[in-house]
């Protein structure tokens, strides 16, 4: 594949793969050549070929939304169970040592995004990102690591709260897309996750609440949103705020574990998937009434965008169907005197936070 610059004509990629040919929304994939003159230079020692820096004239935002958020790989889900290969193929292991201990999400080709909670205490230097991964150890042919070369935690992360529980990772060099490799699409600012919107958590965390050992393979679970009005009555009033969201089966049993934290919960829509949530933090792990509670994404468009300065991630719109019970006035108001009749006086904060939603201040 060729571009024109000037009098030129430059080879930018190598025909790849697709999903069949010519189809809607899946377009072709190519090796991007250049991301590997070094390597062609160190194989040709002599009469090296020709390299030629192009410059696309706008920003390359492009780039990441046509990319992201199309595994071809990913033809069958089912919650609670191994993945298959290929499935989720941006989510990562943050590993020290060959340890794992928090996952993450690809946005594009050389930035992660996990949680403030995983990164706050450890340097860059000792972090390691694998991508590619089905089973934590043993063989993997489809794997590729990076070291991290910068960690960026959210300047208003407070770890008491998990407030701005939000953190990206830069890599050390630009990781290949494959098959088993590639980035999700994020949820744009003016997303709506409504109560009830199918969503998919993966990880390599625990299976059972307070077991010693992590899961081997990498483990996928369908949950459905909570809203927030909700999950703050489940959480105690004021813990849940607006950059937050909650998933989560009220009978329990589904849920994140620990090893999960900073790993994506995504939906999808048409044919891409878009994360939502970062897994952040819970009471236990798939209790009753108490949802997994999640960094929501699309919050923080502003923040990720000023970070990451140049092929920015691809942000798209997430619309849900029905509506949304946390902006019912009438359920608001009724949950409102039970809590003062029956129970306490809810905190001002929450309060506050609760009413500006619809534009209005106590």
């Amino acid at each position: 594949m060729v571009s024109k610059q000037g009098t030129r004509w430059i080879q930018s990629g190598i025909v790849s793969f697709g999903e069949g040919c010519a189809l809607p929304n899946f377009p072709g994939v190519y090796t991007r050549v250049s991301q590997y003159q070094s390597w062609i230079n160190s194989t040709i020692t002599s009469n090296q070929p020709g390299f030629i820096t192009f410059t696309s004239t706008g920003n390359d935002s492009d780039l990441s939304v046509s990319l992201c958020g199309q595994p071809p790989l990913n033809n069958k889900i089912v919650g609670g169970q191994v993945a298959s290969a290929g499935s989720w193929p941006w989510q990562v292991s943050l590993q020290i040592s060959r340890r794992h201990f928090c996952g993450g999400s690809l946005i594009n080709d050389q930035w992660v995004l996990t949680a403030a909670h995983c990164t706050t205490w450890t340097s860059a230097s000792s972090v390691t990102v694998y991508l590619g991964l089905q089973s934590r150890e043993g063989y993997n042919p489809n794997q590729q690591f990076r070291r991290v070369s910068l960690i960026i935690n959210h300047p208003r992360y407070i770890s008491i709260t998990q407030v701005n529980d939000i953190a990206l990772l830069k890599l050390s060099s630009p990781v290949t897309f494959t098959n088993f490799v590639l980035p999700v699409c994020l949820a744009a600012s003016d997303s709506t996750f409504y109560s009830g919107t199918d969503s998919w958590v993966t990880g390599w965390g625990a299976t059972a609440s307070g077991a010693n050992t992590i899961s081997q393979d990498l483990r996928e679970v369908k949950v459905p949103v909570v809203g927030n009005r909700q999950c703050n009555c489940d959480y105690g009033v004021g813990t849940i705020t607006n950059n937050m969201m909650c998933a989560g089966l009220s009978s329990g049993g589904k849920d994140f574990c620990q090893g999960d934290s900073g790993g994506p919960m995504v939906s999808k829509q048409g044919s891409r998937w878009i994360q939502s949530g970062i897994v952040s933090f819970g009471e236990g792990c798939a209790l009753p009434n108490f949802p997994g509670v999640y960094t929501r994404v699309s919050q923080y468009q502003s923040w990720i965008n000023s970070t990451i300065t140049s092929n920015q991630p691809g942000f798209i719109t997430f619309t849900s169907t029905g509506n949304d019970s946390d902006l019912s006035w009438k359920k608001f108001l009724t949950d409102l005197l039970l809590e003062i009749f029956f129970h306490h006086k809810p905190q001002q904060k929450w309060m506050n936070t609760y009413l500006q939603r619809d534009g209005l201040k106590i």
